[in-house]
């Protein structure tokens, strides 16, 4: 197949706000032995985009070049090692950078195919979400059918995903967002429980409800310790990022008394082997849930991939409720 010399990528030439987004020609990637080569279909905006724009979120060494943590497309080429895959197939991928791009380069291991009755524009919106709450939701929080998992953020992009999986699951699920149009959409993706925590204490509808034993946690800040009061004994509380702050201070007798788990993690610095094992997992577990209707990306809003600065700054205002996407 005959490619173009050179595609487009977006870059952040210093730290800053969207404007900071640079789109710039640059050499077409060749893949290494165990890469994949997708020509982009969609690929999806994300929260750690933007701090990586401001400088908080540097990308790991050996990382492809520009923004960017998902894309979908069909595959061009492949390297030497890259499995089953072959040009001509549809496929998603989790990526450490170069995302928002023509031609995006991945990992073999972090790329899935993408079911034939789904857009692949759609499937953008799976990659960095699906490994997000697998990772968090299933693994180390040990979500189970019958237990009741708190979504912090349920209309963002994690939390409408992580509602639906919630429920696929079988677990009662009670998400916050922040105003009652999100609460809204909370419950029509699935929420048994949907708290605007602008008019109301999210802690105490929580305790009402009888507690949580898995929480999902972005806020960080007074949330940790609101967390720890609202938990259930044994309960598993994950923090995925701190939008309120990283120290805090908390009563850890609590913590004991109730034998808590209180752990976090990030995705991106993975290792790539430790990639491809979630990869594997979600395949085996989670794929299913689309072939059956019950997992399904709830988009806000596309943007030309010109128009990266645009989208940056809709995901800043935090009026957008779901997945943003650009388009190549």
């Amino acid at each position: 197949m005959d490619l173009p010399k050179t595609h487009r990528v977006a870059i952040v030439r210093e730290p800053g706000g969207p404007d900071a987004i640079e789109i710039v020609e640059r050499s077409m990637p060749k893949p290494g032995e165990g890469d994949v080569l997708i020509r982009t279909a969609a690929c999806g905006v994300n929260k750690p985009d933007t701090f990586e724009r401001m400088g908080f979120y540097p990308p790991p060494a050996g990382a492809p070049e520009g923004l960017g943590l998902e894309a979908a497309g069909e595959i061009v080429a492949v390297g030497s090692r890259a499995g089953d895959f072959k040009p001509g197939d549809r496929v998603c991928a989790l990526v450490s950078g170069g995302g928002y791009s023509d031609y995006v380069l991945a990992k073999a291991g972090s790329t899935m195919p993408v079911p034939e009755d789904m857009a692949l524009k759609l499937a953008a919106g799976l990659p960095e979400t699906v490994f997000t709450v697998w990772a968090n939701v299933f693994e180390s929080g040990a979500l189970k059918a019958g237990e009741t998992l708190l979504v912090q953020g349920g209309a963002g992009g994690i939390g409408t995903t992580a509602i639906q999986m919630g429920k696929a699951a079988g677990a009662r699920v009670i998400a916050t967002a922040g105003s009652d149009e999100k609460c809204a959409l909370c419950r029509e993706l699935g929420a048994d429980i949907a708290i605007n925590y602008r008019s109301d204490d999210f802690a105490d509808t929580v305790k009402a409800a009888g507690g949580a034993d898995v929480i999902l946690d972005m806020v960080g800040g007074p949330y940790v310790q609101k967390h720890i009061d609202i938990a259930n004994a044994d309960c598993r509380i994950v923090q995925i990022a701190f939008l309120q702050g990283s120290r805090v201070e908390v009563d850890l007798m609590r913590l004991m008394l109730k034998r808590l788990s209180l752990t976090g993690s990030t995705l991106r610095a993975r290792p790539d082997d430790e990639k491809a094992r979630l990869a594997d997992a979600i395949e085996h577990h989670v794929w299913p849930w689309l072939a059956e209707g019950k997992l399904v990306p709830h988009i806000h809003a596309t943007f030309r991939l010109a128009d990266a600065a645009k989208a940056h700054a809709l995901m800043d205002s935090g009026d957008h409720a779901g997945k943003i996407l650009l388009i190549p």
